[in-house]
């Protein structure tokens, strides 16, 4: 099965969980759309059907994943290219 890219996955769960505990804070309303567009993401991306066992899955991804590798700075164009001295 292939698997979202830990960054992704991880940005999907940070966005569920805060819109979880938000919702919890006001109490039993309609669920919020981007919630349930959420965790219907989530359960698609981890193979399951209940966004429980998404979220579970998704931790223990995370948590095995390897550390992010920081790319290097890009240079810009000028930086790289030497300007060249009139004659």
């Amino acid at each position: 099965m292939l698997r979202p890219h830990p960054a992704v996955l991880r940005r999907l769960v940070d966005e569920y969980e805060a819109l979880a505990a938000a919702e919890a804070a006001r109490g039993p309303a309609e669920q919020n759309p981007r919630a349930r567009d959420l965790a219907y993401t989530l359960c698609v991306s981890t193979g399951t059907r209940d966004v429980e066992r998404a979220l579970d899955a998704a931790h223990q991804w995370l948590a095995a994943a390897p550390a992010p590798v920081r790319e290097p700075a890009v240079a810009t164009a000028r930086q790289r290219m030497p300007v060249a001295e009139p004659a």
